[in-house]
């Protein structure tokens, strides 16, 4: 990254609460969002916000800037497939909104100037969903993510994002475009493999209210769980294993957080009779399971870690 690049990057300036309540009023009146876990959030302290990828990734997001700068005065620039950055007019829409390339460039000057970020490990893969894969982590090996959080001793708070995969349905997705004439000819031109990745970055095809692309008024649900130490890797971004335990951690919390807001969900609509009234109090004993989990996990690498300087 050059030192110009590196400027324009770190001269972002965020909407103001104002202007984001005036563009996502009709968005948050359709869709209603409900947030839970927002106090876990510690603005004063530099995080990497991880999250679950939803299907086109553009209808809750805006919901979660809008929430935390709302509630905390922050605004977390969002780390973004680099594929988006070759359309001019949508990598323009991003950048106005504080997207940037997910490059580790990009990451760590950010870091260095101490500024929130977000990201999700899916990527592009978890965005151009299957059929049968709503709130499935898509995240394949990548451990990035956790090396750069953990060389700078950045928090991670895992966060959940229920509603967006129902709002829309998939007609067609990327499996059965490959698996068609169109798909073969894409293969066998070598398009597929040059510019979609093999297939990965086919949208899929969707359908909305009736027939058109506009999205159900489903409620969306949003938790934020507790931060996640680093501090105990901070001299192992380079152990993979390590670092695949701290991924573990951070998944583990997103995929506990989203069967949460599904039991809640269910209890608030009365979709299941035999469902237990969630309370504030169930939410709570979840964020002391989780946090016993990381302190768990945290024990178990200074363990290690005390084992191999004894042996050396």
């Amino acid at each position: 990254m050059t030192e110009g690049e590196s400027e324009a990057v770190l001269a972002f300036k965020p909407p103001t609460l104002a202007m984001l309540r005036l563009w996502f009023a009709p968005a948050r009146g359709w869709h209603r969002p409900s947030f839970i876990g927002v106090e876990h959030v510690d603005p004063s302290r530099p995080t990497l916000f991880v999250g679950n990828h939803t299907l086109y990734a553009v209808q809750d997001i805006p919901h979660i800037q809008y929430e935390l700068k709302r509630v905390h005065g922050i605004f977390p620039r969002t780390l973004s497939d680099r594929i988006h950055f070759l359309v001019p007019a949508w990598r323009d829409l991003l950048t106005a909104f504080g997207c940037v390339e997910g490059t580790r460039e990009n990451c760590r000057a950010l870091m260095r100037a101490g500024q929130h970020l977000m990201v999700f490990p899916g990527g592009q893969r978890e965005v151009f969903k299957h059929k049968n894969e709503a709130y499935r982590l898509v995240w394949k090996e990548r451990i990035g993510f956790v090396q750069l959080a953990a060389a700078a001793g950045y928090p991670i708070v895992p966060f959940a994002s229920l509603g967006a995969d129902e709002s829309l349905h998939i007609a067609v997705d990327g499996p059965d475009i490959m698996s068609s004439p169109i798909g073969k000819l894409l293969q066998a031109t070598g398009i597929a493999d040059k510019y979609l990745r093999g297939g990965e970055a086919l949208p899929p095809l969707v359908r909305g209210l009736g027939l058109t692309w506009i999205p159900e008024p489903v409620r969306f649900f949003v938790s934020f769980g507790p931060p996640i130490s680093t501090s105990a890797y901070r001299r192992r971004a380079k152990d993979v294993a390590a670092m695949h335990e701290l991924r573990a951690k951070v998944a583990s919390s997103i995929e506990a957080q989203l069967e949460f807001l599904q039991r809640m969900r269910r209890s608030m609509s009365g979709e299941d009779a035999n469902a237990r009234r969630v309370r504030t109090s169930d939410w709570d004993k979840l964020v002391v399971g989780l946090e016993t989990q990381a302190e768990r996990a945290k024990r178990r690498v200074t363990s290690r870690t005390k084992a191999i300087k004894n042996r050396v």
